[in-house]
């Protein structure tokens, strides 16, 4: 999910924060009596020093009688599990496990499609009334993400987190320019997009008017997937019970994005021709469609943003590279006028059984207060949650509105969570679509044929989880699916 991948390279991408001085930045330390603060974690990326130098080290530095502790509860990604290891236990059950437990934790970290459960189990301690007692003022945080909060806790706040994510849709000035197309604008519908990228590819295989990504390696499937999910296609239905993708919104969907890619408008990776291996040619960034001055568009995140800028910044000592003029609109949105795109990884709530809540909220308060974003917006790779420190320290002009000028998906396009803990092998009927989808592009069977037969193989696996849950494709002879990223 699109969730996990980018917490995952938020983490391997970190930046160093500023280094500490001896002094609080607001003034005298408090004076605390002596406590500790333990903090439970659900990520699976856990790595004691980054958690500490992102979330704790300032606050400790503001109050020092209290010792923090972490408590990890999700499996270590950084080592590998060999075959004959059993599953792990999902950490969500874990985290529920341990709030519960003889020494529960007082603050807990999770992802946005743990939260609604949380708070369904009434696990989680209201932050409304804290809020309202010490004028904590909401008004300072960027409004998508009290809206996405308030979404996932029943109109009340359960939790508060001092970064996002989201995406925005980056596009070269110099191509519309030299094609003498106009350039897109926040609220454009993804038809919109599509027409205008068609105006600006040149046709030719070289420059291509928009991707789902940047990098050069994708492949048609993949797109389609990405612009599936964007639009809310549903792979199967709420219940993994039975695929739905035999479907006239499905079948469009692959129709879209395979004219797209065979009018040359989206890159078109055919292993059959030469044009497989484009993203090896000679340059800089020849892993990378946009600052190669191949892509008039792209989806972008902030970290890919950086990047971009360092390398205008130096186009004088990078051989090949040429500088691009550049700015960032809003994503398309769903039907519903919501963005998938748009999220968080690193929620705090106070456990309902904190030993120490007051203590938690002290965190929870300083954490999402100014003083952390005010520094904390000079190095991190997310979005920062308070409106004052949105805008980047890196001295560009762009519409950094475009991130967060959305708004966020409702809490139903979480429910898969429970879907893929129970099945943990549904994944694969996703990937079995690309033999189908190859099929419908090579001209051996219709769009529609295609997606019946995926849909026949799907539910046939579908089938044999409710029996197994384990069970996958491989095990049961049938086409042994290409691993493809969702987003």
């Amino acid at each position: 999910m699109i969730k996990r991948k980018l917490w995952a390279s938020a983490l391997s991408l970190s930046l160093l924060v500023p280094t500490l001085s001896a002094c609080s930045f607001t003034g005298a330390p408090k004076e605390e009596p002596p406590s500790t603060l333990r903090i439970a974690t659900t990520s699976g990326w856990f790595d004691e020093e980054y958690f500490r130098r992102e979330y704790t080290e300032l606050f400790e530095l503001e109050h020092k009688n209290i010792t923090v502790e972490f408590v990890n509860l999700g499996e270590n990604y950084r080592y590998s599990r060999g075959p004959s290891q059993e599953e792990p236990e999902d950490p969500l059950k874990k985290l529920k496990d341990e709030m519960q437990g003889a020494n529960p934790p007082d603050v807990v970290l999770f992802n946005y499609d743990q939260m609604s459960e949380l708070v369904h189990e009434n696990l989680l301690s209201p932050l409304d009334p804290m809020i309202k007692d010490d004028k904590f003022n909401t008004e300072d945080i960027v409004p998508a993400v009290i809206d996405g909060i308030k979404q996932m806790g029943n109109g009340q706040i359960y939790a508060l987190s001092p970064t996002f994510y989201s995406s925005a849709l980056v596009y070269n000035k110099g191509m519309f320019d030299e094609a003498g197309v106009g350039y897109p604008t926040d609220g454009m519908n993804w038809d919109e997009i599509f027409e205008l990228a068609r105006r600006v590819s040149k046709g030719d295989g070289k420059q291509h008017g928009f991707n789902f990504y940047s990098y050069s390696h994708g492949d048609l499937f993949n797109a389609t997937q990405m612009y599936a999910n964007a639009i809310r296609l549903r792979t199967f239905d709420e219940n993994g019970e039975k695929m739905t993708v035999d479907s006239d919104s499905w079948e469009q969907a692959w129709k879209t994005i395979i004219d797209l890619g065979k009018e040359k408008t989206i890159p078109f990776m055919d292993m059959n021709n030469d044009n497989y291996d484009r993203f090896n040619d000679e340059g800089p960034f020849g892993y990378n469609d946009f600052l190669s001055g191949r892509l008039a568009m792209t989806m972008i995140s902030l970290y890919e943003i950086k990047e971009l800028i360092n390398a205008n910044k130096e186009a004088d000592n990078i051989e090949g590279y040429t500088p691009i003029q550049w700015d960032i609109v809003s994503v398309p949105t769903a039907p519903d006028g919501t963005s998938y795109s748009f999220g968080f990884n690193d929620l705090m709530g106070i456990n309902a059984k904190a030993p120490n809540a007051k203590v938690a909220w002290e965190y929870i308060k300083f954490m999402n207060g100014e003083d952390w974003a005010r520094l904390k917006s000079r190095s991190s790779n997310n979005l920062i949650s308070n409106k004052k420190y949105t805008k980047r320290s890196d001295g560009e002009e762009y519409n950094i509105e475009a991130f967060y000028n959305v708004k966020p998906a409702p809490p139903e396009s979480f429910d898969d969570y429970e879907i893929y803990r129970k099945k943990p092998n549904i994944h694969e009927v996703v990937w079995m679509g690309q033999k189908y989808f190859n099929e419908a592009v090579e001209g051996q069977t219709s769009i529609r044929d295609a997606l019946k037969a995926w849909q026949e193989e799907g539910d046939a696996l579908l089938l044999q989880m409710e029996e197994n849950p384990e069970a996958s494709s491989v095990d049961r002879g049938g086409s042994e699916a290409i691993a493809v990223p969702i987003g």
